[in-house]
């Protein structure tokens, strides 16, 4: 069952999920026109496989340790650290430690 999108001016709890993480799961938090919300759930050597979006892209690293690697470059994210990706740049995400991730995706661009 997939859990309610948040509604404007809904809070969202964004905290570490800490010893709870490896029971949680990976879902979108806000989905809007423009925007996207995805709060992603990596236990240790879970990850994504190369895929590209056409909009730009962050990926906020709440808990743990990802790397995020494009054909060029390789970049590892620890708890507290962000970064973003142009539109259509290919990307992959590897857990290197239990993570969450805060992804936020604008729609189309």
């Amino acid at each position: 069952m997939a859990l309610p999108h948040a509604q404007p001016f809904d809070a969202i709890d964004i905290r570490p999920l800490a010893a709870g993480l490896l029971a949680a799961k990976s879902h979108s938090l806000i989905k809007t026109e423009k925007l996207q919300l995805i709060q992603l759930v990596m236990p240790a050597g879970q990850g994504l496989p190369e895929h590209r979006v056409p909009g730009e892209i962050t990926v906020q690293c709440i808990e743990g340790e990802v790397e995020v690697t494009t054909p060029t470059r390789s970049c590892r994210l620890g708890g507290g650290e962000v970064l973003v990706l142009p539109g259509s740049e290919p990307h992959a995400i590897k857990a290197t430690r239990d993570a969450t991730l805060l992804v936020t995706v604008l729609l189309n661009p």
